[in-house]
């Protein structure tokens, strides 16, 4: 989505650290590595050159941030923290010394029957920020989790490890959430969320944006707290965007849900800027200049998720799609739809399909991405083959007109490489197929088509779209456009313009979609109820009213 634009002055250390490094060498992993450390005077990863930190010496707690795990394999999850007794400030409350941190995973969440502990370590080049990759634990259980440092624990956590490869289990329960703009709302949906029973949790992109934060929080419009005014500008640089994590995470909803429960997350533009593409973007500056701040922009996301090692970034690059089981029930494939994509088309302005947008060269995932999905489907042994990405995947027509406009930031915008994944989903011969997205601040249920333009083409799967947390604010039931979307698109079954998340229990013989809402978010302690229950078949993909 796309609020006004912003300004496309950079940073002086950006354009600093660009002309230092110089264009043809920045084009590199090494190099964008390089000008990153050099504009922020970061060790390299891993120097031990830190002196290590007397954690007693910590007079406040420094777990103010929460906890949160995801990723869960059937014998191991990733465990995540940072220490910061001061997190509004830049340096987190903390020296730039390394501190040890002990962790703790337990069978019940009184810590009586502990499964593994050990020690990590919070180095400052990484923010203080802790991963914790805890192995050989048993499939299919739930755990509890904490960490200590001085005298101080953290709050607890509950994570859960997936099921064996070759097990069959009967059900399974998911939540998709996306879009949380902190100066458009309250996360109240999130309160909701972490009472929730679910299994794990799909962040679809926009954790983060990049816009400025008032003194009140915006439309939070905040009388108890003031802000500091470093919010109040727009993130271009590694301390920015550290600095806008922790403000969206010190929201005490955001932090329920996180220790309540498992979360599996993808990117979309805003935790880097609005509507990038590959290495271009929203505005004309210099390419090494826009992949500096990508690098910090990556940086930060994965210090602040709990994400594993293969996803640590490198420079501007980082490595963010990959594939989780749940048994033979489900297989997920969570897609990055922003890193290796072709500009958007058209000047990026809705627009009808044209020789443009319909060029076989575009790619939404880049070649490499595009095979390692093909090859992952025609090796699934999986019941549900769930793909977990970023923005609609169906056709969503704009206007009652025949050609209608289109969103050249969506699939639609990249309909040969639609035609190839929907291709690559019967050649595989994939029966029940699910693809899960986010991005456009509205809850939507689409079947998916074999031919758009054809409504009794084949249904080839269907597409659950998640409504934003708080992005675009309260919302309506029927937005402006309501008439004009379910009439213009046959295959569209539910749209709603509130607030909230979805969830979705896939099951041996079915699937189950339940749209959650709220009426508010620009103020605290809305309600939650559910606008509509969908189901689609084993074997009979399309959906219909639950």
């Amino acid at each position: 989505m796309t609020p006004a634009a912003h300004p496309s002055q950079h940073a002086p250390e950006l354009r600093a650290a660009a002309r230092h490094i110089g264009r043809r060498r920045f084009l590199t992993t090494t190099g964008a590595a390089a000008a990153l450390a050099f504009s922020t005077n970061l060790p390299a990863p891993g120097v031990a050159a830190a002196a290590e930190l007397d954690a007693g010496r910590i007079a406040d707690d420094p777990f103010t941030l929460g906890v949160a795990s995801g990723d869960p394999q059937p014998d191991s999850v990733i465990l995540w923290t940072r220490l910061a007794p001061v997190p509004f400030q830049a340096d987190g409350g903390l020296p730039a010394e390394r501190v040890t941190v002990h962790w703790e995973l337990a069978h019940d969440e009184r810590f009586r029957r502990v499964a593994r502990r050990g020690t990590a370590t919070a180095h400052p080049e990484f923010h203080h920020t802790v991963h914790v990759e805890v192995g050989h634990l048993e499939p299919g259980r739930v755990y509890h989790y904490r960490f200590r440092t001085g005298r101080w624990t953290s709050p607890t956590g509950r994570t859960r490890t997936a099921p064996g490869p070759g097990s069959r289990p009967a059900s399974l329960t998911l939540a998709a959430v996306s879009c949380q703009a902190y100066h458009d709302g309250y996360y109240t949906p999130y309160a909701h969320l972490a009472a929730e029973d679910v299994d794990l949790v799909f962040h679809l992109g926009d954790y983060l944006y990049e816009y400025a934060v008032d003194a009140v929080g915006g439309r939070r419009r905040y009388t108890d707290r003031t802000l500091p005014a470093l919010f109040d500008r727009e993130t271009l640089t590694l301390e920015d965007y550290r600095l806008r994590y922790a403000l969206y995470k010190s929201d005490p909803d955001l932090a329920a849900a996180h220790a309540a429960h498992p979360f599996v997350v993808t990117w979309d533009d805003h935790e880097t800027e609005n509507n990038y593409a590959g290495d271009t973007p929203e505005n004309s500056v210099p390419p090494e200049e826009f992949l500096l701040r990508r690098a910090a922009a990556y940086r930060a996301y994965w210090e602040n998720q709990p994400l594993r090692r293969p996803q640590r970034p490198a420079g501007s690059d980082m490595r963010l799609y990959r594939r989780l089981t749940w048994g033979r029930l489900a297989q997920f494939d969570v897609l990055d739809t922003r890193q290796y994509r072709s500009d958007q088309a058209y000047g990026d302005t809705a627009h009808v399909p044209g020789p443009e947008s319909d060029d076989p060269a575009r790619t939404m995932t880049g070649a490499t991405q595009e095979r390692w999905l093909l090859d992952g489907w025609r090796s699934s042994r999986a019941l549900w083959n769930v793909v977990p990405q970023q923005v609609l995947f169906a056709r969503r027509n704009m206007d009652a007109t025949t050609p209608s406009r289109v969103s050249m930031d969506a699939w639609d915008g990249y309909s040969a490489s639609r035609r190839r994944v929907l291709d690559g989903t019967k050649a595989a011969g994939v029966a029940n197929l699910m693809v899960l997205s986010g991005d456009v601040h509205s809850a939507y249920a689409f079947d998916i088509k074999d031919d758009f333009d054809d409504p009794a083409s084949a249904t080839l799967g269907t597409e659950i779209v998640a409504t934003s947390v708080s992005s675009g604010r309260d919302g309506a039931d029927k937005p402006a456009t309501w008439d004009t979307y379910m009439s213009a698109n046959p295959h569209l079954k539910f749209f709603n313009g509130r607030r909230g998340y979805v969830t979705v229990e896939l099951g041996r013989r079915a699937a189950r979609a339940d749209f959650r809402t709220v009426p508010y978010v620009t103020r605290q302690g809305a309600p939650v109820t559910t606008a509509a229950s969908f189901v689609t078949e084993v074997g009979e993909q399309g959906l219909k009213p639950a």
